[in-house]
C-alpha cells in the first residue's frame, strides 16, 4: 500500500526533546515501512525518520509553533506531495479540511488534542470525507463526530530497556502545566518521603509562570527539576524510578508517558482520568486515585508491584506492532468507503 503521512510542520520525525505526536508519527512511520508498505512522509525538513521523506516549509519558518499561514502551507503543499497515494494518513489540524478537494483520495486524520470547541469545528468540517482516529476509547466517548477507529498509541519495546526501579525516587514526565498536576506530585512524594525527580516541558510563557509560582519554591534535596530530557536520558530517568507519579487534572486523551514508563517497568501511579484505566491496570501495573491522600498510600507501596507484569502490559496493549495494525485496518476501512458501526469503531 502507497501510504501518505503528514505530520505537523513545527518539529523534526523524530522531535529532539519533547514532541509526543512526532514520537507517535516516527514509530508508525517507521512500523508500517517494516511492514512492507509504500511510506512517504511528509514532515519537518531537519527529520532523521529513516523512511521517505518530503518538506514543504522550511525550518527557519517552522520555529514559531501554530501560524496559521504556515499550517496552511504545509497542508496545501503535503497533498501535491501525496495525491497518488492509496491513503493518506493526516495528523495536522488544517490538512483534513483541505482534504474535502480530493473527494476521490481516501483520507484518515488522528486527533491527538482534547475534542475541544475548536477541535470538534475542525474536524467537523473534515468528516464524513475524512476518517477520524481516536487514541482511546475515553477520547472517541468525549465526542459525537463520527469515529473511524479507535488506536492507541504504541511504542518500539527495543528502544525501552526495563530499569531495575532503584534510583529510590518517583518521576514525573510532563508538561509544566496545571492540569498536569506537578504542584501535586510534590506534596504527594513529600508527603509519602519518597525524593522527586521532575522532567518537563517549559518553554511557553504560561508554563514558566506556572513553574514560578507553584513548582520552583519547592525544590530542594527531595525535589528536583531536571529540565526537558532527551530520548536517553528519559529512559534512564523511568527505568530507575520506583513509579511515575502522574496526577492529572484533566480528562488526557492518551497518556504516552504512561506507557513508556511500564515499558521500562515501572509502576504509575496517578489518577484515573482520561485514558489512564485503559493504561494502568490498578493494583498489577500501578495504582489510580483522586484522592490525594491515597496516592500517597500507593506511592508508598509501589514496591508491590511485579515490574515484569508492567513490561508485559505494554506487549500486549501498546507495542508499535498492534498500533500499526490498528492504522491499517482504519486505512482498508476508509479505502472501502468506511463504515463506521453506531458512529464509533474500536480497533
Amino acid at each position: 500500500m502507497r501510504i501518505g503521512l503528514i505530520a505537523p510542520a513545527w518539529l523534526p520525525i523524530p522531535a529532539p526533546a519533547y514532541g509526543g505526536t512526532e514520537t507517535v508519527v516516527n514509530t508508525l512511520a517507521r512500523g508500517l515501512h517494516a511492514a512492507g508498505h509504500d511510506v512517504l512522509l511528509v514532515c519537518h525538513p531537519d527529520s532523521t525518520c529513516p523512511v521517505p521523506r518530503a518538506s514543504v516549509v522550511p525550518a527557519k519558518d517552522a520555529t514559531r509553533m501554530g501560524r496559521a499561514s504556515i499550517e496552511l502551507e504545509h497542508a496545501i503543499g503535503a497533498y501535491d506531495l501525496v495525491r497518488d497515494c492509496d491513503v493518506v494518513h493526516d495528523n495536522t489540524l488544517a490538512g483534513p479540511v483541505y482534504a474535502a478537494r480530493f473527494p476521490d483520495l481516501p483520507a484518515v486524520a488522528t486527533n491527538h488534542m482534547p475534542f475541544t470547541r475548536t477541535m470538534t469545528a475542525i474536524f467537523g468540517a473534515a468528516t464524513p470525507h475524512v476518517g477520524l482516529i481516536a487514541i482511546s476509547h475515553s477520547h472517541a466517548a468525549s465526542t459525537n463526530l463520527p469515529i473511524a477507529g479507535v488506536v492507541h498509541h504504541g511504542i518500539d519495546l527495543a528502544e525501552f530497556p526495563v530499569g531495575a526501579g532503584d534510583g529510590g525516587y518517583a518521576a514525573v514526565l510532563s508538561r509544566m502545566t496545571p492540569e498536569k498536576g506537578v504542584h501535586r506530585a510534590i506534596a504527594i512524594a513529600r508527603t509519602a518521603g519518597v525524593q522527586l525527580r521532575i522532567a518537563a516541558k517549559m518553554r511557553e510563557p504560561h508554563e514558566i509562570e506556572y513553574f514560578d509560582e507553584f513548582v520552583r519554591p519547592h525544590l530542594g534535596d527531595d525535589v528536583v527539576y531536571l529540565g526537558e530530557l532527551g530520548a536517553h536520558d528519559k529512559r534512564d530517568l523511568l527505568g530507575g524510578a520506583v513509579a511515575l507519579l502522574n496526577p492529572i487534572g484533566w480528562r488526557e486523551p492518551f497518556g504516552m508517558a504512561m506507557v513508556e514508563a511500564l515499558a521500562c517497568g515501572t509502576p504509575v501511579v496517578g489518577c484515573p482520568q482520561g485514558a489512564a484505566p485503559e493504561i494502568v491496570v490498578d493494583g498489577v501495573t500501578g495504582f489510580l486515585s483522586d484522592d490525594d491522600d491515597e496516592l500517597v498510600t500507593a506511592l508508598q507501596r509501589v514496591g508491590l508491584i511485579d515490574r515484569a507484569a508492567c513490561r508485559q502490559r505494554v506487549a500486549d496493549c501498546f507495542s508499535a506492532e498492534s498500533m500499526v495494525a490498528g492504522h491499517l485496518r482504519v486505512y482498508e476501512q476508509q479505502r472501502n468507503g468506511g463504515h463506521p458501526e453506531g458512529g464509533r469503531r474500536s480497533v
